[in-house]
C-alpha cells in the first residue's frame, strides 16, 4: 500500500469516526438513549468495508473515553463507558468485528451486507443488555431480563431495524466513491 491509499485510509476512518459522533447527537433520552448511532457503525463498516470501518469505531470510542463529547448527548469520558448504556457503545465494537468476519467469509454483496448489520445489531443488543444489567443491579435492586429487555432492547427493534435499512440503502449508493 502506498503513502497515498494510507492518507486516503486516514482520512476516510476519521471523517466515519466523526459521522458517528454527529449521529450521537441526534438523541432522544430514555432508560437507553435513542440515537443514530448504529446508523452510523452499520454505513461506517458498510461503506469504508470491515478492517477500515472497525477502525473508524475504535476511533470514535477513543475519541469519547479522551472526553471528547461524541456521545449522545454530547457526553465524553470514561465515565459513560462505565454506565449503564456503556455496554451499547462497547458493542458497537463487537458489532464492526462480526460484521468484518461475516464480510471476509460471505463478502459484503446484497443481502450478506443486510444479513451482517442484523447479526451485528444483534450482537449489540446482547453485549449492551449484559452490561445494562450488571451495572444497574450494582447500584440499585436486582432487575430481570424481561423488565431490561423492554427498557434497552423492545423499543428500539422497529427503529433500529429502520436504521439498517437506511444504512443498507446508502452504503449501495456511496460505496463506489470510496476505494477499497
Amino acid at each position: 500500500m502506498n503513502s497515498r491509499n494510507k492518507t486516503y485510509d486516514i482520512v476516510y476512518i476519521g471523517f466515519f469516526a466523526v459521522l458517528m459522533g454527529i449521529c450521537s447527537w441526534i438523541s432522544i433520552p430514555m432508560a437507553v438513549p435513542f440515537t443514530m448511532q448504529t446508523f452510523g457503525v452499520f454505513v461506517t463498516v458498510g461503506i469504508l468495508g470491515g478492517k477500515r470501518g472497525m477502525a473508524a469505531v475504535l476511533v470514535y470510542i477513543l475519541l469519547g473515553i479522551a472526553g471528547i463529547p461524541v456521545f449522545s448527548g454530547m457526553r465524553g469520558g470514561i465515565g459513560v463507558l462505565l454506565n449503564t448504556t456503556g455496554g451499547y457503545i462497547v458493542g458497537f465494537l463487537f458489532s464492526a468485528l462480526a460484521m468484518w468476519g461475516m464480510e471476509k467469509m460471505l463478502g459484503r454483496k446484497g443481502a450478506m451486507l443486510l444479513v451482517s448489520m442484523a447479526v451485528g445489531l444483534v450482537i449489540c443488543y446482547v453485549f449492551g443488555t449484559a452490561w445494562f444489567m450488571v451495572v444497574y443491579m450494582k447500584s440499585n435492586e436486582a432487575v430481570g431480563i424481561g423488565t431490561v429487555l423492554g427498557w434497552c432492547v423492545i423499543p428500539f427493534i422497529v427503529p433500529d431495524l429502520a436504521k439498517i435499512g437506511l444504512a443498507y440503502i446508502l452504503t449501495r449508493r456511496l460505496r463506489q466513491y470510496v476505494p477499497q
